[in-house]
Formats: structure tokens, sequence, C-alpha cells
């Protein structure tokens, strides 16, 4: 049973979230602002969704519903609803806690409804890091990448001046060492510190200062053959980096298991440069 909290004060809600117990029907009680997501979580609504869809101007503000999805509490379902066409979009709703995603507009535009739904959920997510140039940022776009990464670090030979604006096909990241500062991107990877190089092996992915995944990646310009079975052996969502390309990215895959995948310097023309037959090329072996 859909419950619209627009449409309904809290005495009907409380009457109605009754007699769907009463029936063993379960509820979805629908949230579009702060205040409303208040009440139904002083209702105890056991799940929640938060609709990006404005059901007055049919507006959508993903933003705003990812910043409500990220206050419902743990105990709680809860559900990002509308405004989900891409992986990247789904991802994001993903890592501002939402239990699940309600996708009806994406379904029903796509040719193969089976196949756009696969599409969305398709893990792991695939990261081209180190783009300095809007029209690498195009060529991953255009590959199928989800995820963006821009290396705000300037010892770093692929450091980016900022963070670019991307389609709606990519999540931009902002990667950092040490401790993230301020670029607008959703997401900060933050490397740990290591003397004698440009950054530490590892890092956190996090979404407004809380971490959501972990990047394990090769130390810096060095080897380690048991880099993969070290990653495969880490909880929780793991990205995982270190001479990634076409020729090898199945492959870990195939063992890892990971979240996502990032590949950045075996991409290159030069540093900083990408090469778009490689990138589409990383991403299709990624995807295959």
């Amino acid at each position: 049973m859909l419950l619209l909290l627009r449409d309904l004060d809290d005495t009907q809600m409380r009457t109605l979230l009754g007699l769907a117990g009463e029936l063993g029907l379960d509820t979805l009680v629908e949230a579009h602002d702060a205040d409303e997501l208040e009440r139904a979580v002083v209702l105890r609504a056991p799940v929640i969704g938060v609709n990006a869809r404005d059901l007055s101007t049919f507006d959508i503000d993903r933003a705003t519903q990812l910043a409500l999805v990220a206050r419902i509490p743990p105990d709680r379902v809860a559900i990002a609803e509308s405004g989900v066409t891409t992986r990247a979009q789904g991802a994001a709703a993903e890592l501002a806690g939402a239990d699940a995603i309600l996708v009806g507009s994406a379904l029903m535009q796509a040719p193969d409804p089976a196949a756009k739904l696969h599409d969305l959920l398709a893990r792991p997510l695939v990261k081209v890091c180190g783009l300095t140039r809007e029209e690498d940022v195009a060529v991953a776009a255009e590959a199928g990448a989800d995820l963006a990464g821009f290396i705000l670090v300037p010892e770093s030979p692929r450091a980016a001046k900022e963070v670019l604006p991307v389609p709606d096909e990519l999540l931009a990241v902002a990667v950092w060492v040490g401790q993230a500062g301020a670029s607008g991107a959703p997401l900060d990877q933050v490397h740990e510190r290591s003397e004698g190089a440009v950054r530490g092996r590892n890092a956190v992915l996090l979404r407004d200062g809380e971490e959501v995944a972990r990047l394990l990646d090769l130390p810096w310009q060095q080897e380690d053959p048991d880099h993969w079975a070290r990653a495969a052996s880490s909880p929780g969502r793991v990205v995982l980096a270190g001479k990634l390309a076409a020729d090898n990215v199945a492959e870990a895959i195939r063992r890892v298991r990971p979240w996502a995948v990032d590949a950045s310097s075996r991409l290159e023309s030069e540093p900083g440069i990408k090469d778009p037959d490689k990138v589409r090329a990383y991403v299709e072996a990624a995807r295959g």
C-alpha cells in the first residue's frame, strides 16, 4: 500500500498503517521534503520512500532526495524513488543509504525493460581516474563508465585543476591525499600519506565525510603479487585499483568480485591524457 504524506494527515496515516497491518499488507510511506520525512519517522513507518519527483511540477531533484535518504534511520527500509536512469544514479542512492530504488519511467521508456533493469543494477561499477580534460570525460561517458576520478593533488602527474562537469552517466569523484578538501564532487577518495610517494597505497571513499567504500591499490609505482588475493578477502564495498586495463580487468573482477574497478595510468597516451581506444576497451572488458 502506497501512502503519500502530502495527501494524508497523521491521524489518517495511523489509521491506514493500522489497517494495513491487520490485513497483512506492507506499506510504503512516501515523503517529499524534510517535514514529511520527520512525520514518517515519528509515525514509525517501517518502509520510507523519498520521491525525487515533485508531484506538483514533476521536476526531479536528486540532490534533495539523496540528502533526505541519508537521514532515514537505519532501522527502517529506505527507498529512493524516481529519477534513476543510470547506474551512477543508482549507485549514488545506494551510497546515500538506500536499501532499494523504485524505477518506473526508465523501464517504461526502455526498448527492453529487463535489460535496462539489469544494466541499472550491474556491478562492478567502472571508474576512469586521472581525468584532466573535458574530451576525456566525454570519452569515459560514451564508453559506459560510471565513475569519473579527478586527482586534486598537485604532485601527481595526473593532477587536475578542478573537478570538471560530468554528464548524468557519470558520478564525479575528487581524489585527495591525507584529507579531503572542497570540490563540489559528490564523492571523495582520500589516500593515506606515504613518505617519499605522491600517495599512500589505500584509500577510503567518502560521502559527506562518511566512509562508504574502501579502495585497494598497489603501492605507489610498485608491484604486489598478492594484491588481488588480499582484495578478495577484504570485507565491505571494495574498489579495486592497480594497473588495470582491458587485458586484465575481467580476470580481476572474476577473482575479487569488487563493487567497482578503477583504472588510470594504463589508459593513457601520456600522463593525464587518456587514449580513447584504451578507455573503450577497458570499459568493454569490465562489462564483459
